[in-house]
């Protein structure tokens, strides 16, 4: 077959393919293996020894209280995220796909906070909510008769503020996928639904949203994996896991121990268990979600 299509070039598919491969092997492989390896040892805290300690690590992580309210953190943070991220990304996608003056304009203006690094919105947002400088506590100050909001000492607080910036930061890749899959939703089916007397909620929800299952089964899979590893730099530069611990989730919590406390076997176990839940959490959520997806048109 492959002769067939590289005549004279038999091994021309395996070379092209080599720096991809190369690459995954080196910078993912690799360091996965070696996370797995050193999981099960404990070092010094300049690493110049290290000792076999078998599942110790994974035992003082599955009996520690702090390890067990960081998990709590976690699931609390990553369903505020996908839940109301996902859907305030549909209904303003579903706005927007609507024949409206400006609508170009509106698009650009929801769509650009993707373009913004984790660690540019975490500044933006912590420079909003500054206690003594921010615009959103002298906006609070003024219609609640002077109540400060300080959220640097309020740990729910805290926690919602961080998940609102990260739904935030996230919303506008959502929209993009959202708004496609709307443009892609046969016209014919809505204008059938609407002669039959369907309202435009009606048919929303037993014609739009249906089709839209392959982007929502994507999207669910994407924001997860966004709300559990791809917001360090937007916490570490608004709260550093804190107030006490309100915000120091799984992945900022597998950071400290590493490089704040040094502890490399603990770092690199919470690496693999975190890669373990969602592993299974990812192919149980495909594999569910593409039994009900429709992707006929």
């Amino acid at each position: 077959m492959q002769e067939d299509r590289f005549p004279g070039h038999r091994y021309l598919p395996y070379i092209l393919i080599l720096p991809s491969v190369a690459i995954i092997v080196i910078f993912l492989v690799v360091p996965f293996v070696q996370s797995v390896h050193q999981s099960f040892f404990t070092s010094t805290a300049f690493g110049t020894r290290t000792i076999f300690v078998g599942l110790r690590n994974y035992m003082r992580l599955f009996s520690s209280p702090d390890y067990h309210r960081s998990i709590v953190t976690t699931l609390v943070f990553s369903a505020f995220v996908i839940l109301i991220g996902l859907s305030m990304s549909l209904a303003i996608a579903h706005l927007l796909n609507q024949r409206i003056r400006g609508r170009g304009f509106y698009q650009i203006a929801l769509i650009w906070t993707y373009a913004l690094s984790p660690a540019v919105a975490g500044t933006i947002w912590a420079l909003m909510f500054a206690p003594a400088t921010g615009i959103v506590p002298y906006i609070v100050a003024k219609l609640f008769g002077g109540y400060v909001l300080n959220w640097m000492t309020n740990g729910k607080l805290a926690l919602l503020i961080v998940a609102a910036a990260a739904t935030w930061k996230m919303l506008g890749y959502n929209i993009v996928f959202f708004l496609a899959g709307l443009q892609n939703v046969p016209g014919e089916l809505l204008e059938a639904a609407r002669v039959d007397g369907a309202s435009g909620w009606l048919a929303f929800w037993r014609i739009t949203f249906p089709m839209l299952s392959p982007t929502t089964t994507f999207l669910l899979f994407v924001n997860m994996l966004y709300s559990f590893f791809q917001v360090f730099g937007l916490i570490d530069i608004m709260t550093r896991g804190g107030p006490g611990d309100a915000t120091n989730i799984l992945v900022y919590k597998l950071y400290r121990d590493g490089f704040l406390y040094l502890n490399s076997g603990s770092a690199s176990a919470q690496s693999f268990i975190i890669f373990i839940v969602i592993s299974i959490a990812a192919v149980i959520q495909l594999r569910v979600a593409t039994r009900k997806a429709v992707y006929a048109r």
